[in-house]
């Protein structure tokens, strides 16, 4: 679908585009064919897309995976999808923020869905062009949530950078990415690729969830009982983990410790530095994922 083809589309159904919803419709047929060839799909795949918008994606998803499931939320592109009647379609309109939370069930097709922290999948692959403003969030939930084993996704070039970070740029998203995940940045792709031309370039990025859940290489001392050997290893708490980095990075040029000196006491976060090998004057960008999650078991709760 080239640019004429959406402008005059837009024009027919009266859209009138709006940066609340970052709607940047992609035209470029070349860029769609490399995120279908990234997405390596096959006809047992279940996909999940968000924001099909004029279907530029989705009519090539449809083609090549069992079933998709494609989340719209303005009412006249949902209605112009629909209209089309592509097999192996479900259209779904409304908000994926929301449909992530309680209202997750209208989400997934046939009663294939079950509560959103049991350990199985529920789609095989999200492939999407992820709307600038909602990306962070929706990323957080799908990873959090376990909602696929790949995510296939375009987004903001700044994000995605910061998604595959290393240490020293590191930052709460790419911990969070890192955390649930393993990123790669496949491809950059120039503005001029969509119509309207947004003001950022954007990069496609595979995410590639982690089979099994982080653990930590060492032991916290407080939770240790006599008999148990220093070499056992300690599950992670998710919710408490990420309340640790979070703070960590409350104030990203201040040292670590002075981020968390008052919640978990000075010397107490001196230590558990010392013991995971790290100096006092560290700050939350320099931490690996394995080294917060090493400090997490260092500080116990």
């Amino acid at each position: 679908m080239n640019e004429f083809e959406v402008k005059s589309i837009c024009k027919e159904l009266d859209i009138r585009l709006t940066k609340s919803k970052g709607q940047n419709f992609l035209v470029s047929e070349s860029v769609r064919d490399e995120i279908i060839q990234a997405a390596e799909l096959d006809k047992d795949d279940l996909v999940l897309e968000i924001g099909p918008g004029l279907g530029a994606l989705t009519e090539e998803l449809v083609k090549r995976a069992k079933r998709v499931v494609a989340v719209e939320l303005d009412k006249k592109l949902y209605g112009y999808l629909k209209a089309k009647k592509l097999e192996n379609l479900e259209l779904v309109q409304g908000d994926v923020l929301h449909l992530l939370y309680p209202s997750v069930p209208h989400l997934f097709p046939k009663g294939e869905w079950t509560p959103p922290l049991t350990k199985g999948r529920r789609y095989d692959k999200v492939v999407a062009n992820l709307p600038y403003q909602i990306t962070s969030h929706v990323l957080r939930m799908m990873l959090e949530k376990n909602v696929a084993g790949e995510l296939i996704v375009m987004v903001q070039k700044e994000v995605g950078e910061r998604i595959a970070a290393k240490q020293g740029k590191m930052s709460v998203l790419s911990v969070m990415a890192q955390y649930y995940s393993e990123p790669q940045i496949l491809f950059n792709v120039a503005g001029g690729n969509f119509w309207p031309v947004p003001k950022v370039d954007s990069v496609v990025v595979k995410l590639k969830v982690k089979s099994s859940p982080p653990i930590s290489s060492v032991k916290s001392s407080r939770s240790l009982k006599a008999d148990q050997p220093k070499a056992e290893k300690l599950k992670v708490n998710n919710e408490i983990f990420f309340k640790l980095v979070r703070a960590g990075f409350s104030a990203k040029r201040k040292m670590l410790k002075n981020n968390l000196g008052g919640i978990y006491g000075m010397e107490k976060v001196k230590q558990a530095l010392r013991e995971i090998g790290l100096g006092e004057k560290v700050r939350a960008q320099e931490l690996s994922v394995q080294q917060w999650i090493n400090f997490y078991a260092q500080l116990g709760k």
